[in-house]
């Protein structure tokens, strides 16, 4: 069973804390957790490409020249593919990039992805994050207190908007909750900061 330090808000070590094992103290599956972040950056694409075909551009209405006796190729239309400004041969049109894979893999990736923070010394837990007023200035302190400046992950149990919005203008943090959590987020900071309250939850939705 891993077992982590735990922090308060000014870095201080005030215990530490056991994970379990079938959520923390995995072999990471590196295929798998390459597939959840493939699928996620796929669903995230727009899918809004879009070229013109030769009926779609504008012009060209006219035979160009007559079929025969000029010497030069035939050629119906000055918007065909082989002319300037001419319309585009199998080009993307708008579609959707969306694919689902199976909950068990998504769910082993996330396991894969914490067991890998946890195996790498890129997870702390800290037993209690709140503030009085939306302070940015206090949240770096915070940050400066555990020794993080690199980017960071932070995980709350529940919505809180003041520490949600004292974090976002910080460069490389980014807040989520536990039901938002995700392999890309996990794997993209360097460190993943969790509450006690949140690991707790984790423990009991993943478990």
């Amino acid at each position: 069973m891993p077992k982590v330090d735990l922090y308060n808000m000014s870095g201080e070590v005030v215990g530490d804390i056991n994970l379990q094992d079938s959520i923390f103290g995995l072999e990471p599956n590196v295929q798998v957790m390459h597939i959840a972040v493939l699928n996620q950056l796929a669903n995230k694409r727009q899918g809004t490409q879009s070229t013109k075909t030769k009926s779609e551009v504008r012009g060209g209405g006219i035979k160009p020249w007559r079929q025969k006796g000029t010497g030069r190729a035939r050629q119906g239309s000055i918007r065909s593919a082989q002319w300037i400004k001419g319309g585009i041969v199998l080009g993307p049109k708008p579609r959707s990039y969306r694919y689902t894979i199976p909950k068990k893999v998504k769910r082993l990736a996330l396991k894969s992805a914490l067991s890998s923070k946890v195996s790498g010394n890129e997870m702390m837990v800290i037993d209690k994050l709140a503030m009085d007023a939306i302070k940015t200035k206090q949240m770096v302190g915070i940050l400066n207190s555990l020794k993080v400046s690199e980017s960071a992950l932070i995980v709350l149990a529940g919505k809180d908007d003041i520490i949600e919005k004292s974090a976002r203008n910080i460069p490389g943090v980014k807040t989520v909750l536990v039901n938002t959590i995700n392999v890309f987020d996990i794997m993209k900071h360097n460190k993943c900061i969790m509450t006690k309250d949140a690991v707790a939850k984790v423990e009991e939705v993943y478990v």
